[in-house]
């Protein structure tokens, strides 16, 4: 079975290689994102979502470049680009057309994830409820409060990204599940490594 896919593979030309190295992560990628956001991220638990979106605030808005519209932007681009390949159109157009049909994706996921924020975010979110909760670090936060990062957290049946800092004594990185010890000043949260099972 390898054997057939690498002797598959080493026959396709450089142009097409390309898309398809491309598509197969992408498409993984995006279904997990998908599986996790419908199926995890409405259900109000411990446990964070999997997804971490790239954002400069809190909550809600219209939010074009994020983690899981650049999913779909290479997901729709890399496929749309084999079916090109495979009607033999040009290079040119089919990078073109393959990009054009990428941003469409990208503008379609940022519309739906701003209207599902907008049907969950009823202006009355109480912060105080995260102490205690735990959430996935998506941009590290640097130790001994010495910086902010952010977490993605499930506050009140929604998940949120939000500053965080920590007193740690070491760096908390990405994709790590940490604990709310605290909330300052009404907006920051002070976070600790989850050592807990739960």
């Amino acid at each position: 079975m390898i054997e057939e896919l690498n002797a598959w593979f080493s026959g396709i030309e450089g142009f097409e290689k390309v898309f398809w190295l491309m598509a197969i992560p992408s498409t993984l990628t995006f279904l997990f994102i998908m599986i996790t956001t419908f199926f995890g991220g409405d259900v109000d638990s411990d446990v964070p979502d999997a997804d971490a979106e790239i954002s400069d605030d809190a909550g809600i808005g219209f939010q074009f470049i994020t983690f899981k519209n650049l999913v779909g932007f290479f997901t729709i681009f890399s496929w749309v680009g084999l079916a090109c390949i495979n009607s033999d159109l040009s290079s040119a157009l089919t990078i073109i057309i393959s990009f054009a049909s990428g941003l469409a994706m990208m503008f379609v996921m940022a519309g739906v994830y701003y209207l599902l924020s907008t049907m969950v975010d009823d202006g009355t979110l109480k912060v105080n409820n995260a102490i205690g909760r735990v959430g996935e670090v998506y941009l590290v936060i640097p130790a001994n409060g010495e910086g902010m990062g952010k977490i993605q957290i499930n506050i009140q049946g929604s998940m949120r990204e939000m500053s965080a800092i920590t007193n740690d004594k070491e760096d908390l990185k990405m994709g790590k599940v940490v604990k709310v010890l605290e909330v300052i000043d009404g907006h920051l949260l002070l976070v600790t490594k989850n050592t807990s099972n739960e």
